[in-house]
């Protein structure tokens, strides 16, 4: 089929450089470190295990609270939640919203002093996890409500008045949106085109907005919008609480998607929506650094609920695998499909040891964990999604065979492809994992960039660049020396950590592979310069590395804290052990593909496809995609649209 022309760009739509935008993108972003963070100084060259051991407990009040919702949630899980129903029907029924609600689940992270449960980050992603695992895609209600939806900003960002206004109503009655993404805009927010034009003291918003997640349903809306600069207005990217319900505002699309299938998430446009100045939530142009802000710890349910995901695969896998017979013994005894269940097993306590370490650290404040919140985000949604996969693997034709297929049949209905095409969304949800890589590599590399940026920059005059490098000569003086020898190359270092099983040894590998971490990165800094930024395969790998390394270190204190506690200490550290030998593995083949791959030839062939070099090569298929416009136009004005908007009450 030949496609249509593509519409033209919206007039309102900004223009901007390359540069323009990654400006826009730096002005966003926290600049100064405040509090220790281990994932930074581990991409350092620095181990610093005091900083997540001992691992931080919570505290006996809180413990109580959180295990006492989880009690009552789990019996509403189980009694009132069917997971195929919402599966077959693709919607929540009204009445499991509104059970939630008088539950108190729209309301976890909010204080109870607005009417809210008040939990711990620890005890809402066990929630999340549990909840998600009856269904994900209340999972995903709960969390888009909570993490990025109204409360969160307002618990940071937020005035005394709008709390007051809007937290009692997010914690038990409105669900609560984030509208960022456009059509033609993801992330790359400096194009951004939903306009607040100041008016008195109001503004009016225009525009449309994208995979609105809560959408549908939602009473309440955190919009970003670009605020025009002028007179009294400094203008910018800017969060604004919107009623749904304000004239204007029309849900025109309900989404559907090839997991999630309750997901309530829509296209929403604009027209003439007048907001009160008084719903503007921090100051003009500060927009893009609260919603940044809002998912530093925001990012954190995502992996919560791939740690449920994982939780269930494993259970699934011995269940299966033990009953399973092939060739005289069950098939979990066979080596080819014991590796895979050995991989998930190791891999469920890992990724469980990180959510919960980075979800304690979060609620002590005593760390900075943007970078740990975003390791956890990229590493537990691509873990996740290999368990599963291996999980459909391990069951055969029964793993790509429905649910209600096999129950038809008088089998057991086991959602694996569910579960499959539920998380392959986290790979995108959140920040995509290729933008994942780029975010943390900027925080990454921030020390080095703080010191020697100036000299890298090409509109830098001679003078800044002298400046810096003399600056720059001064910090890698100290610091290149101390990646040389370190704790990890002491036989007796970590010493601790032994206890019939070794972890010490994965320990010392931690803080080796850390200084060689930080070397190969000085080094790639030093070869390309300014054009560190476009190595973006080098980047990934780098940050991957990390991830491994993380997940390695809390794997092993997780195993420690559970000794100590006498919580099945000899298994964990078992599965602590497997783990970071698979782990290890992993790491040494990304060290290699460094310096070792094909990302120029890769290159060469993608401009070549672009240019129709190979486009010979399409022959012979069919394209059964409709014709039409690849991306939809979004013209400001008022929607020809039914409204699709149903709040739940």
């Amino acid at each position: 089929m030949s496609a249509t022309p593509e519409s033209p760009p919206s007039p309102s739509r900004p223009t901007v450089t390359e540069r323009e935008a990654r400006q826009v993108a730096e002005a966003a972003r926290e600049q100064d470190w405040r509090k220790p963070s281990f994932a930074k100084e581990l991409f350092l060259g620095r181990f610093r295990l005091d900083l997540i051991h001992p691992h931080p407990l919570p505290a006996d009040e809180h413990v109580q609270r959180g295990e006492e919702f989880l009690a009552k949630l789990r019996d509403f899980c189980e009694t009132k939640i069917d997971g195929a129903r919402i599966e077959r029907d693709a919607l929540i029924p009204d009445d499991v919203i509104t059970g939630l609600k008088e539950l108190g689940a729209f309301g976890m992270k909010i204080d109870t002093k607005y009417g809210g449960l008040g939990l711990t980050q620890v005890y809402y992603n066990k929630a999340l996890a549990l909840a998600g695992s009856a269904s994900p895609a209340i999972g995903a209600l709960l969390s888009a409500h909570q993490s990025i939806g109204v409360p969160q900003p307002l618990k940071i960002f937020g005035t005394r008045e709008q709390k007051e206004t809007f937290l009692p109503r997010c914690a038990r009655t409105d669900i609560s949106a984030f509208l960022l993404t456009e059509p033609d805009v993801g992330s790359d927010p400096a194009r951004l085109a939903t306009t607040a034009v100041p008016d008195g003291d109001e503004y009016v918003l225009d525009g449309v907005k994208l995979w609105t997640t809560n959408g549908v349903v939602a009473d309440l809306l955190v919009v970003m919008a670009r605020v025009p600069k002028s007179e009294g207005h400094r203008g910018g990217i800017t969060a604004f609480v919107v009623e749904a319900a304000s004239e204007g505002v029309t849900v025109e699309n309900r989404n559907a998607f090839m997991g999630l299938r309750g997901l309530e998430n829509g296209v929403t446009r604009f027209h003439r929506v007048r907001v009160p100045a008084a719903h503007r939530i921090g100051e003009e142009g500060q927009g893009l650094k609260i919603a940044l802000t809002t998912l530093n710890t925001g990012r954190l349910s995502l992996p919560a609920m791939c740690v449920g995901s994982g939780k269930w695969c494993l259970k699934i896998a011995r269940e299966w695998s033990a009953a399973r017979e092939q060739w005289g013994k069950p098939v979990a005894l066979h080596e080819a499909v014991g590796s895979k269940i050995a991989f998930i097993a190791a891999t469920t306590f890992a990724l469980e040891a990180v959510v919960d370490l980075s979800s304690q650290m979060a609620d002590e404040d005593r760390n900075d964990i943007r970078i740990e919140a975003a390791l956890a985000k990229l590493y537990g949604s691509e873990m996740a999604w290999l368990m599963a996969d291996e999980l459909v693997q391990i069951r055969g034709g029964r793993g790509f065979e429905t649910a209600a297929s096999l129950r038809a049949r008088g089998e057991r209905a086991v959602p694996a492809e569910q579960m499959l095409r539920d998380l392959r969304i986290n790979r995108i949800f959140e920040g995509s994992t290729e933008i994942m890589h780029l975010l943390i590599a900027r925080e990454a590399v921030d020390a080095h960039l703080s010191v020697a940026g100036d000299l890298i920059d090409p509109e830098k005059s001679l003078g800044d660049k002298a400046r810096a490098g003399a600056g720059a000569g001064l910090f890698y003086a100290k610091w290149l020396p101390k990646l040389v020898a370190g704790p990890g190359q002491l036989p007796g270092s970590y010493g601790g950590f032994k206890h019939g099983v070794d972890l010490s040894g994965h320990l010392r590998y931690v803080e080796r592979t850390s200084r060689k971490l930080a070397r190969s990165t000085f080094y790639a800094m030093s070869r390309w310069q300014g054009r560190m930024e476009t190595k973006q395969g080098f980047l990934g790998r780098i940050v991957d590395i990390g991830a491994e390394l993380f997940a390695m270190s809390a794997a092993c204190v997780r195993a420690e804290l559970l000794r100590g506690r006498g919580e099945n200490g000899r298994e964990a550290y078992q599965l602590a052990d497997a783990f970071c030998r698979q782990a290890r593995i992993r790491v040494e083949e990304l060290f290699g593909r460094l310096w070792t791959n094909t990302d120029d030839v890769d290159r060469k062939v993608v401009k070549g496809v672009l240019s129709g070099t190979y486009a010979w090569l399409e022959q012979g298929v069919i394209d059964p995609s409709d014709d039409g416009p690849w991306i939809a136009d979004t013209t400001p004005g008022p929607s020809a649209r039914e409204n699709v908007h149903r709040p739940v009450r």
